[in-house]
């Protein structure tokens, strides 16, 4: 016999279907209590306790530390996959063959640059514009470019095309946004370079001379772009999916979701850890700023520990450290700031009053060290986020299209004047 929820409101009984999923995930489907009931609600402040949807994209567990993309582990993802790869399995459900990958890479190259009356866009922006701004902007106003794609439901053809342009022309536009606001030449995309390295050279190389993306940076990269690739219903991705729910089109959907991650709640938080550090190397002493995040009664917190959903680890950290300390032992860079790092991670993994907390150094704080040490400015670092994102955001958006998910309409407790009188302004 299947489980059922009992709730008792006014001296009757209603019961709730229990459901299920693959990995043994248990809700309570409350999508017909208000109608049998009479009006009851739920209410669930930042839908904590709310499942919005089924979902098949990323399965996660924080208390045990799983992160799943259709059934891979991250762990064997980001060891042997390439970012495009991961983007394929998430949008498409499976990894590719060879030949689905080598049609999929071919498609997207093709599609790398972006109309040229977009350059007048960029020029109107002041250099010391937000790039997350920028790029939130200028995606959404690819959607003008593209009128035919203002139908989400039009065939799988169709769709693909807007997918594949998208996923193309994001680095190109991000890499922009930051040329831009260096006021330096535009450099337009190499088809003979792969994703990550296109967009470093998009980033960093000048007309004047050759740009080589260095083998080290473009594998970690990868990595850092697979391990943000998807995160289950978080903040930015449920934006996408209630916005595609009333039908609007690709671009604007993740330019909402884009908008959503720019917050520093969510997204901000690899610029927050470096940020931090910026604050602890004025002083120089470390160990008085771990003082402070101990003391309880101190209003300091050390950004990049701990997670909100992760109660054990971050299985993402554990990845992306290799990543940093590859990163930093090629390029040896001596700064203050990463060493000033690399003594708060010791601290963290070592000090019991960390461990007893969990407060292990999570992706965020490796990521920040990584673009630091790469040459990132701090405000790109929500851009990387975003381009690592874009996958996760897409499967997420098509997977409510084909669900055919009604428009997202949650409900509300009334707490404000009841029913009153106008009054004439004279009279006020």
């Amino acid at each position: 016999m299947s489980e059922i929820a009992k709730i008792e409101l006014g001296g009757n009984s209603y019961e709730l279907p229990i459901v299920e999923g693959t990995e043994q995930e248990k809700g309570i489907d409350i999508s017909k209590l208000r109608g049998g009931t009479g009006g009851y609600i739920t209410l669930d402040p930042g839908f904590k306790n709310t499942g919005s949807t089924k979902s098949a994209i990323t399965f996660l567990d924080g208390e045990k530390g799983i992160l799943r993309y259709r059934g891979y582990p991250i762990e064997q993802l980001a060891d042997k996959a390439s970012f495009l790869e991961v983007a394929y399995l998430l949008i498409y459900n499976e990894l590719p063959t060879q030949e689905e990958l080598d049609t999929f890479k071919n498609s997207i190259t093709s599609h790398t640059l972006v109309h040229e009356d977009m350059k007048q866009f960029f020029e109107a922006y002041p250099a010391k514009a937000h790039p997350m701004g920028v790029l939130a902007s200028m995606v959404c106003s690819l959607s003008t470019f593209y009128p035919e794609s203002l139908d989400p439901n039009r065939d799988q053809e169709a769709r693909n095309l807007t997918i594949h342009r998208l996923i193309a022309k994001l680095p190109t536009l991000a890499a922009w946004s930051y040329k831009n606001a260096m006021r330096h030449p535009f450099m337009y995309p190499k088809n003979d370079l792969d994703y990550g390295a296109n967009f470093l050279h998009m980033m960093y190389a000048m007309p004047t001379e050759d740009y080589e993306p260095d083998p080290v940076i473009v594998n970690a990269l990868n990595t850092l772009l697979i391990l943000h690739a998807d995160h289950e219903q978080n903040c930015s991705a449920s934006t996408v999916r209630i916005v595609g729910s009333s039908h609007a089109n690709l671009y604007a959907s993740i330019s909402a979701g884009i908008s959503a991650l720019w917050g520093p709640l969510h997204g901000g938080a690899n610029q927050a850890v470096i940020e931090m550090l910026e604050q602890i190397a004025e002083d120089g002493d470390v160990d008085k700023w771990v003082a402070k995040a101990k003391d309880k009664n101190d209003p300091f917190r050390l950004m990049g520990f701990g997670h909100r959903v992760y109660k054990n680890f971050d299985p993402r950290a554990r990845i992306i450290k290799k990543a940093c300390d590859d990163v930093l032992a090629k390029l040896g860079i001596d700064d203050p700031m990463l060493d000033i790092a690399k003594k708060l991670e010791q601290i963290a993994l070592e000090d019991e009053y960390f461990k007893a907390r969990n407060l292990y150094p999570n992706v965020d704080f490796y990521s920040g060290i990584i673009y630091k040490a790469i040459g990132i400015p701090t405000e790109m670092f929500t851009v990387m986020f975003a381009l690592g994102r874009l996958p996760g955001w897409i499967a997420q958006w098509q997977e409510m299209i084909d669900n055919k998910e009604p428009i997202g309409r949650p409900r509300q407790i009334y707490t404000g004047e009841t029913e009153r009188d106008y009054v004439n302004i004279a009279n006020r």
